[in-house]
């Protein structure tokens, strides 16, 4: 291990680890993909099954609306499930799953393609078309990923919308994306509680008129309504005779829709990310293959929830595309107590854990006692995503989690990107709190307001220089946007929206967003939808939300209040408009604290100056006012 002066220490891997890699040699690839990128991914896309092969990798003529693999006709279900029922694979475990109540089950290649198909015979008899969307609403349970295959199967288009997600959040997403069908859950477990999700859903259905048919999934078995000719038990018709375990699939062309995730962004409505068939395929294949370097005998843990990106590409297409066994796990990670997730890599024999800062930081809380009441040696590699992991947390889980033998791969990407953009792999030195450098074929760099590129270890904006097969296609139904947001900074530059330094090494640090985004436990939230659930509550007449430092979730909301005439500033009213965010928008983006104040800085056009009320809650120089009003 050598230090230098900026950048602090450098794991190095160990020969064992390099031998078992699929990439023993990190410069080597660069070089290949680097000098003919097309090549190397056109290399991955051979990999998997096309109906048709593409007439060009990447056609970059109407740019930035670039298309990858032209004409090629795939299916993405097919290549997750059905290759692999001509194989040995056949038999294998694709799916170990426990309940946060101890229910457990597994299904095999052959029997996750049974239940998809099923699913889809449900949603084909209750009218979903190629193209329709179907919004998904669930906890961590089996169907959440049978739904979003027996879609992908048939050629529709999911929206999953996160269970921690409340009735203004799920009611926008479904009445933006158009969704004729709505499958959700009775309800989920979380910390030994029932979360109502079918009582939200609900709610949310009477916000926006655009659903049919509901579908629900009995997990939690608590009585709900059901009303008459709308909602219906998933039980009930999955057991009618004329629904089989065989279900023709639609042969899609590369740059059909596989789904919409809707994303917050720095306006008020949160924005549908669109991703299509075949390069959003190729992308989560290859980077999930070299960067977790899967092998056949691999148990897989991806702790992030379906709901995410994290979880469409690394829970449900990525692991099912490489034939992995994948674990996934209901409830919280310290339910009923701090060791469940260790205990249950120790029961499993799971070999990689990929998961969040926060929650290692929140797990660290507990001390090593609990982690080191469990043999974890089966585990070989360990992950992060989300938010930039500060080295105290790397190194305590790389020291007390994988016993200093375990490659931490800390990746850095968005819901826009698809897949991994800056990551290691396991044969990669790596630093602490660093994702390393891109991945191979990708040209990222860190520039300033003028677009030429910062001196190194200075700050700046992160930009993506060349396109990635797994890349958006547009935002659903707003080109416009999509252009603008992305694109328009640095024309021919995507624009990541975070900043970012970059080190000698050309090791990527970074730094967070640059726009009006908080990062809360990694999870995205808009300033722009908390304060509009602000000022929703009858009592509040403006509100702005920033993100302060939290030792555990990364970012903490903090809110302020003006509140309207003939109203009070109590703690009562305080914890009432807590509880008001919670239920909008879920409990996640509930404020840490909530100040009542009689004015908010702005600039002359009337914009909060968010940045101006985060300085002075740090204590800090709030820089260049000239621009504001009073």
């Amino acid at each position: 291990m050598h230090f230098n002066k900026l950048s602090g220490e450098v794991f190095y891997p160990s020969q064992e680890v390099i031998e078992k890699a699929h990439i023993k040699n990190w410069d080597e690839l660069n070089e290949f993909a680097t000098k003919d990128y097309l090549g190397f991914w056109e290399k991955m896309a051979n990999e998997l099954h096309w109906f048709q092969k593409w007439d060009k990798v990447l056609d970059d003529s109407q740019k930035p609306f670039y298309k990858w693999f032209t004409n090629a006709k795939v299916n993405v279900a097919y290549n997750c499930l059905d290759v692999h029922l001509k194989t040995p694979r056949r038999n294998k475990l694709a799916l170990i799953w426990e309940g946060e109540n101890g229910d457990l089950r597994t299904y095999s290649y052959h029997a996750l393609h049974r239940e998809v198909c099923k699913f889809a015979n449900v949603l084909k008899s209750l009218g979903v078309n190629k193209g329709d969307r179907v919004t998904i609403y669930m906890g961590r349970i089996p169907e959440i990923i049978m739904a979003m295959l027996a879609c992908a199967r048939i050629g529709a288009i999911h929206s999953v919308v996160y269970g921690g997600f409340s009735v203004e959040a799920l009611s926008e997403r479904i009445e933006d994306s158009q969704s004729k069908v709505l499958v959700v859950a009775d309800g989920a477990y979380q910390r030994g509680k029932i979360v109502p999700l079918k009582q939200i859903a609900d709610e949310a259905l009477q916000r926006c008129g655009t659903v049919e048919n509901v579908l629900v999934v009995r997990r939690t078995g608590q009585p709900v309504n059901m009303e008459e000719g709308r909602d219906m038990w998933y039980h009930d018709l999955v057991n009618l005779p004329f629904i089989t375990q065989n279900c023709s699939l639609e042969i899609m062309d590369a740059e059909d829709p596989l789904f919409i995730l809707y994303t917050s962004g720095t306006t008020g409505k949160p924005k549908a990310i669109l991703h299509t068939q075949g390069g959003y395929m190729v992308g989560v294949y290859t980077t999930l293959k070299y960067v977790f370097d899967i092998h056949e005998e691999d148990r897989y843990w991806c702790a992030a929830d379906p709901g995410w990106i994290t979880g469409h590409s690394y829970i449900v297409y990525g692991p099912l595309l490489n034939g992995a066994t994948s674990f996934l796990y209901e409830g919280a990670p310290n339910y009923p107590y701090p060791n469940r997730w260790w205990s249950m890599i120790e029961k499993y024999g799971i070999n990689i854990l990929y998961t969040a800062p926060t929650a290692i930081r929140g797990l660290m809380r507990f001390g090593e006692a609990w982690v080191n009441r469990h043999d974890l040696s089966s585990l070989r590699l360990l992950g992060s995503v989300g938010e930039p992991i500060n080295p105290e947390a790397w190194k305590w889980y790389y020291r007390v989690v994988g016993k200093e033998k375990c490659p931490i791969m800390d990746t850095w990407w968005q819901t826009e990107t698809g897949m991994f953009m800056i990551t290691p792999m396991p044969s990669v030195p790596l630093k602490p709190g660093s994702g390393t450098r891109p991945f191979p074929g990708i040209e990222m760099d860190v520039v300033d307001e003028n677009g030429n590129s910062v001196k190194p270890n200075e700050e700046g904006y992160l930009v993506i220089k060349t396109p990635w097969p797994s890349m958006m296609r547009t935002i659903y139904k707003d080109p416009e946007r999509y252009v603008n947001q992305y694109w328009s900074k640095f024309p021919g530059w995507y624009l990541t929206g975070d900043s970012a330094r970059k080190d000698e090494d050309g090791y990527f640090w970074i730094i967070g967003r640059v726009d009006d985004v908080i990062k809360v436990s990694g999870y995205r939230l808009g300033t722009a939808e908390i304060e509009s659930a602000l000022v929703s509550h009858p009592a509040v007449a403006e509100a702005a939300a920033i993100g302060l430092p939290h030792e555990v979730k990364g970012n903490a909301i903090h809110a302020y209040v003006i509140l309207k005439q003939g109203y009070e500033k109590s703690p009562h009213l305080a914890e009432e408009l807590r509880q008001h965010v919670a239920h909008e928008v879920g409990p996640i983006a509930k404020p840490e604290h909530i100040e009542f104040v009689d004015s908010l800085p702005k600039t002359r056009s009337g914009k909060i100056m968010r940045r101006v009320l985060k300085a002075r809650a740090l204590g800090q120089d709030p820089g260049n006012i000239s621009t504001l009003e009073e």
